[in-house]
């Protein structure tokens, strides 16, 4: 679908979407937990965080993922000790790359005359090193997190919260991200989405379809 119209501002999901979270297993080894932890791990810390944005409620990112972090761990034998440990795994995390194709897909999209922010349920510090350590920290115009918002996504305020800031209707928005879930709730909020699909996953059909479907970042350049 090349040619299609280009939105005023391009929100980004940070955390899988633009970071690689592979090395993760590697820094959990690193403490003596099992590297297949990774993948519980993250993914109970979304739904934490989700659950209170469920209720209506919610908590920093770094807070939630240090609580399902030694929930994980309180029954591993840990040669440092649990704190250290949670602490190891935590800077871990907060020094991640990039995907390999984010880089040249972000500056095709910059250069497309594309406006680019970030819409992160996690803290923005974050995103600022991330994007930073990969050279592209100047083509975004706004880092954003929902933490100023007062509930993560999928809930409608966060993603209120991003328009509002960027002083953008919803229609003229795109949210990216990898996680489906965070695709419908942007889809319900009337923004356009677009699915950054690397693994070539088949699309959950209790979610809105999003309005298209990439398998790198490079490849949405392409759409404009």
């Amino acid at each position: 679908m090349a040619g299609m119209q280009k939105p005023d501002v391009i929100l980004f999901d940070v955390n899988e979407t633009l970071s690689d979270l592979a090395p993760m297993s590697r820094h959990l080894e690193g403490v003596g937990a099992p590297g297949d932890l990774a993948r519980a791990w993250f993914a109970a810390t979304l739904r934490d965080g989700i659950a209170l944005a469920a209720a209506g409620a919610a908590a920093p990112f770094a807070d939630i993922a240090a609580g399902t972090l030694r929930g994980l761990l309180a029954t591993v034998e840990l040669p440092g000790g649990l704190d250290a440990a949670v602490e190891e795994v935590l800077d871990g995390f907060a020094g991640l790359d990039v995907h390999p194709d984010v880089p040249e897909g972000v500056r095709a999209l910059a250069d497309a005359g594309v406006p680019l922010a970030t819409l992160s349920n996690g803290a923005t510090s974050v995103a600022e090193g991330l994007l930073g350590r990969a050279g592209i920290l100047d083509r975004f115009e706004r880092l954003l997190s929902v933490e100023a918002a007062g509930i993560w996504k999928p809930a409608p305020g966060a993603y209120r919260y991003g328009l509002e800031q960027c002083e953008v209707e919803a229609g003229r928005a795109m949210l990216v991200a990898v996680h489906p879930w965070d695709i419908d709730g942007a889809s319900r909020a009337g923004l356009r989405t677009g699915w950054l699909n690397r693994d070539g996953a088949p699309w959950p059909g209790y979610f809105r379809t999003p309005d298209v479907e990439v398998a790198t970042l490079p490849a949405l350049a392409d759409e404009f």
